[in-house]
């Protein structure tokens, strides 16, 4: 992996992710949004917060928050977002649900470089997975979660590595423009 993990943050003090990353040994940072009038009051103070581990990257995993457009900005083409879903289809919640109530024959997540749209971010990489007909939203979230546990480390190690960034609002990969995201099929 061509990146190093500096820290661990969380909006959420029971977060699972917290404590995975304390027993690997790895800094931990908790500030709940509750205690902030605004969105970007909440912004700022994760960004003073985030200041001393100077990231390169920042890899949103179970963050439920949308980034103000100050936070944004401050981290723009620094940000990677997944979603459980085959951008731009299926923006927001309950992606798994609205996938089987379409009939649609394949599902999958998308990994995406964060912009104030909303899941609307540049694309950079979707794992795709079929859907049988018989399949229930519970069994579709795991596979699609299997399917995430794949495609995200590899859009953070091609950052790392410097094959991956954000320019003119759109997502270069080893210096060329990706006019549609780099899609992987998964048999999970």
């Amino acid at each position: 992996m061509s990146i190093e993990l500096c820290g661990v943050f969380s909006n959420r003090p029971d977060a699972y992710g917290l404590t995975r990353a304390r027993d690997a040994g790895i800094e931990t940072l908790c500030i709940e949004h509750g205690r902030y009038a605004t969105r970007e009051q909440f912004d700022q103070a994760v960004a003073e917060a985030l200041a001393p581990w100077e990231p390169e990257l920042i890899v949103l995993a179970g963050f439920m928050r949308i980034l103000s457009p100050w936070f944004v900005a401050r981290y723009a083409g620094r940000i990677l977002n997944i979603h459980p879903a085959l951008l731009p289809l299926y923006p927001g919640l309950n992606t798994h649900r609205r996938v089987l109530e379409a009939g649609d024959t394949w599902h999958g997540s998308t990994v995406h470089f964060v912009t104030e749209e909303l899941d609307g971010g540049p694309r950079i990489v979707q794992g795709r997975i079929r859907v049988a007909p018989s399949t229930n939203p519970d069994e579709l979230m795991q596979r699609v979660q299997a399917v995430e546990h794949r495609i995200y480390p590899t859009a953070a190690d091609w950052f790392g590595a410097g094959r991956l960034r954000m320019k003119d609002g759109a997502t270069w990969l080893d210096g060329k423009p990706l006019d549609d995201p780099v899609i992987l099929d998964f048999d999970l």
